[in-house]
């Protein structure tokens, strides 16, 4: 069934490829977003299909204008990037419970019976179980650390979601990304990071095994997804996802940041030394969804790593070369 979407965020990376599947698939689709952390060229193949409005997800009149004669509210506007949960915690915290508000008036006052969370990993934090199913308990650790402005602010967006969403709607579902990596995803991500400074290495010193810096000693852990494999998750929650209910998406394939590192070099043909470093406080050891409930419905990651992150790499060092040029 078509329907009428309002997607906020969608500039941002995940946004986008969300944006421009439900374009394919025929939908029609508004975009609200600032651009403050997306960019409106993420959408050129689309823009002319799109109806985009300029606005910040806090301008409660401008989201409520937005929600007219939709059917559905994909709500993904947020501030990602671990940088900034700790350099501006109290701007990652106006935006999600601000915005959050202002998307559950939206839906009320233009009779929207349909909302779709975008939530993260982040509120469970260091999960007493590996995969992590989405019925663990949700946590703040510590409130006097910054980085739980984001995972908090999650939090809160999730219990709104469910509690209005069991008065007032028809069908109210979140959604979880696990560690999403594609091309133009950012800068503030591990992945990037990793790719941007290994590429610098590698130029800088053409010869010889190359000594190569982290956080931690590379066995903390991750289970990485490839953006099409996410968004095909996500549209399979959209067509079959059932009220009041929460959906990991990502891959259960757990891997350790040295063998993300070891395939960045390998691409590179170069050999190199770790230098082990401290991690920042309330960095997690070990994180991987339970995909269980998603796969139920149909979910499959197909993208392997190895293969999925080659394009990665090749972007980013692509980006640096060009920006240094």
């Amino acid at each position: 069934m078509l329907k009428r979407y309002l997607v906020t965020g969608g500039t941002g990376f995940i946004g986008s490829e969300l944006v421009k599947r439900l374009v394919q698939e025929k939908h029609f689709v508004r975009v609200l977003d600032n651009n403050s952390r997306g960019a409106i060229t993420r959408l050129k193949d689309v823009i002319k299909e799109i109806e985009f409005v300029d606005a910040d997800i806090r301008d409660t009149e401008a989201v409520i204008r937005s929600a007219k004669k939709m059917d559905s509210i994909l709500h993904l506007a947020y501030v990602n990037g671990t940088e900034f949960f700790y350099s501006q915690p109290e701007l990652v915290l106006d935006i999600a419970i601000r915005g959050m508000l202002n998307i559950v008036d939206a839906c009320r006052k233009q009779d929207v019976g349909e909302l779709i969370l975008a939530s993260s990993s982040e509120v469970y934090q260091t999960p007493p179980m590996i995969p992590a199913p989405e019925d663990i308990p949700l946590v703040v650790p510590d409130v006097m650390n910054p980085r739980y402005s984001y995972g908090g602010g999650k939090l809160a967006c999730e219990l709104m979601a469910i509690n209005f969403g069991r008065k007032y709607l028809d069908r109210a579902l979140i959604f979880r990304p696990h560690n999403v990596y594609g091309k133009d995803m950012g800068f503030e991500h591990v992945i990037p990071q990793l790719a941007m400074r290994s590429g610098k290495l590698a130029k800088a010193q053409p010869k010889g095994t190359l000594a190569f810096e982290i956080q931690g000693d590379g066995t903390e852990t991750r289970a990485f997804v490839h953006v099409d494999d996410f968004t095909a998750g996500l549209m399979i929650i959209l067509e079959k996802g059932e009220h009041l209910n929460i959906y990991n998406i990502g891959n259960d394939e757990e891997v350790s940041i040295r063998t993300v590192i070891d395939h960045m070099f390998d691409h590179f043909g170069r050999d190199y030394k770790l230098i082990s470093g401290e991690l920042l406080k309330g960095s997690v050891r070990r994180r991987c969804p339970n995909i269980n409930k998603l796969k139920s419905l149909g979910y499959s990651p197909k993208i392997p790593l190895k293969e999925g992150i080659l394009e990665v790499i090749d972007w980013y060092v692509d980006y640096a070369t060009k920006a240094n040029d």
